[in-house]
């Protein structure tokens, strides 16, 4: 579009009209919510959002997590929290962004491996006590770039840095604990679940369950590794046991691959 002739004589480019403005679908979810309140003293914050969808999830399963229960659990109209969310997938990075806010870890540790277990165990608990990121994460986990989990990577990154590995080895790194704590935690929590649908209260109701399957599977001779686990394993029943030991050798083969 050509320049315009402004009464001083000199070229001025003509003002992007309104229309030419960027596709608010295109803007980044985080990007609005830093952008200044359109009402000084709103009453409903992306904050209050997050903690009353988290408080649902946490009662009563992620399926229980709609627009409509938000709504009445916060008080106000269906279409309020629309100002802040477009639909279920930006408040399920609300919900995702509340939780990781409290993965903190002490100030006073910056060696890599301690950072990396820190947060490993941090995220452990974390999941354990809002079990729905679980079922979330598969689709969730490639969209969910939130404040607080990118402070989280960013903190292990930077622990990593100044060790002589190059940005790609450090984000292996990071990726390999990462899957660690994910595949580990996804097995807990599906245990758990599974307890909860059938009313079972403790592992000795689940492993009577499974008793029939078992017992004929150990009688055919084909595993008689498992059958000494069966009867020889004494943490049968010690997940955070298992959980660092399997971390502690993740690190530890990291640590023997990179030299660090």
């Amino acid at each position: 579009m050509a320049s315009k002739k402004a009464a001083d004589g000199k070229d001025r480019e003509p003002a992007t009209p309104a229309t030419d403005a960027a596709d608010p679908a295109a803007i980044s979810l985080w990007e609005r919510l830093d952008r200044p309140a359109p009402a000084p003293r709103a009453a409903l914050t992306p904050q209050k959002i997050a903690a009353a969808a988290v408080r649902i999830a946490d009662a009563d399963g992620i399926d229980a997590v709609t627009m409509r229960r938000l709504a009445t659990e916060l008080g106000v109209a269906p279409m309020a929290a629309y100002r802040y969310v477009s639909g279920k997938g930006d408040l399920l990075d609300l919900m995702t962004d509340a939780v990781y806010a409290d993965l903190k870890l002490p100030d006073d540790i910056d060696n890599w491996r301690e950072v990396m277990r820190a947060g490993a165990l941090r995220t452990r608990e974390i999941v354990l006590s809002h079990p729905w990121l679980i079922q979330i994460s598969s689709p969730q986990a490639l969209r969910a770039l939130t404040p607080h989990r990118m402070a989280t990577a960013e903190r292990a990154l930077s622990a990593l840095d100044g060790l002589g590995l190059d940005i790609d080895a450090m984000m292996s790194v990071l990726g390999t604990v990462n899957s660690y704590v994910h595949g580990a935690v996804s097995a807990e929590c599906a245990q758990y679940l599974l307890m909860k649908e059938q009313g079972w209260t403790s592992t000795d109701d689940l492993r009577l369950a499974l008793a029939p399957q078992m017992r004929y599977l150990l009688s055919t001779g084909r595993y008689p590794t498992y059958r000494r686990y069966i009867h020889e394993a004494t943490r049968k029943d010690d997940p955070q046991w298992r959980f660092e030991t399997g971390l502690d050798s993740v690190l530890d083969g990291i640590a023997a691959r990179l030299g660090i």
